[in-house]
C-alpha cells in the first residue's frame, strides 16, 4: 500500500453522526482518506468540484439535492468515480442501478459490511495501478475498417483512423475520444451523436457514459453489485458496461 496513493472520499449526508460513522472507519482502513463532507446536496457538488475525489459516500435524503441527483451529476461529469449509497430508503436502489452504484448500504448497517466495501474498492484500485505498471503491447488489427475520422474539436479539425480509437466516453461534461497513440480530443459532440458515426460492427456503447472499441478489450472484470469494468489494450483508461450491456456483448460473441 505504501506506493498506491491514498484514495480520497467525499462523505455527503445531513446527519451530523453518520458522516461520523464513516468517517472514523474510513480513516481507520489503510489506504484511504477524507478529502471533504458535506450536509447537503448543494454542498456535495460545490466540493466534488474542488477535491475531485475517488469515491462518494452519499445519503438519499438530502436538502437541496437528493443523492440520485447528485449521483447524477457526478456520473456525467467523472463516470469513474465510485459511488456508494448509504441511506435508510431501500426503496431508492432501482435509482441507484440507473445511476451504477458501486454499492448500496441500508442504514442501520453494521460496519462489516462498510469494511466488504472499502476492502472491495481498494482491491479495484490495486489492481487498476498494477495494470498502469504493466502496460499490454497492443496489437495492430488486421480485420479493422481503414476509415478515417474527421474530428473538429477546439484546437481544429483532426484526422484519425477509425481502427485506432480506443474509447470514447464523458468526461468533465464533455465527450472525449483516446486513440492508441496517446491521442486525447475533447469533442462538440454528444456521446450519441459519436455513436451514429462509428461503425457498429467495430465500436459498442456498453454505458450511458462509454463507446469502445470491441477489438482492444482485454478482458471483463466485475465492478460493485450490478456493473463490470473492461479493460482496453494499449491504455490506462478503462470503461463501464452494465450487466445488460455485458449479456448483450456475450452474445455477440458466441
Amino acid at each position: 500500500m505504501d506506493e498506491m496513493r491514498q484514495i480520497r472520499v467525499l462523505i455527503a449526508d445531513d446527519d451530523a453522526g453518520m458522516r461520523l460513522i464513516l468517517r472514523k472507519k474510513i480513516e481507520k482502513t489503510e489506504g484511504f482518506e477524507i478529502a471533504a463532507e458535506a450536509a447537503d446536496g448543494q454542498e456535495v457538488m460545490t466540493l466534488f468540484d474542488a477535491v475531485r475525489p475517488d469515491v462518494v459516500f452519499l445519503d438519499v435524503d438530502m436538502p437541496e439535492r437528493t443523492g440520485v441527483e447528485c449521483a447524477r451529476l457526478i456520473q456525467d461529469a467523472n463516470p469513474g468515480c465510485m459511488i456508494i449509497f448509504a441511506t435508510g430508503h431501500e426503496e431508492y436502489m432501482s435509482q441507484a442501478f440507473e445511476v451504477y452504484a458501486f454499492d448500496y448500504l441500508v442504514k442501520p448497517f453494521k460496519l462489516e459490511r462498510l469494511e466488504n466495501t472499502l476492502l472491495r474498492i481498494r482491491d479495484r484500485v490495486l489492481r487498476l495501478s498494477d495494470a498502469e505498471k504493466k502496460p499490454t503491447p497492443v496489437k495492430k488489427s488486421k480485420t479493422a475498417s481503414a476509415a478515417r475520422l474527421m474530428l473538429k474539436h477546439r484546437e481544429g479539425v483532426s484526422f484519425v483512423d477509425v481502427k485506432d480509437i480506443l474509447l470514447v466516453q464523458r468526461e468533465e461534461r464533455s465527450t472525449v475520444m483516446y486513440t492508441d497513440d496517446g491521442g486525447r480530443y475533447v469533442l462538440p459532440d454528444t456521446l450519441s451523436e459519436m455513436e451514429e458515426r462509428l461503425d457498429g460492427e467495430l465500436f459498442f456503447r456498453c454505458h450511458k457514459s462509454y463507446i469502445v472499441n470491441l477489438e482492444r478489450i482485454r478482458d471483463i472484470t466485475p465492478y460493485g453489485r450490478w456493473t463490470y469494468i473492461i479493460r482496453l489494450e494499449g491504455t490506462e483508461h478503462d470503461a463501464l458496461i452494465t450487466h445488460e450491456k455485458y449479456e448483450e456483448l456475450e452474445k455477440r460473441f458466441i
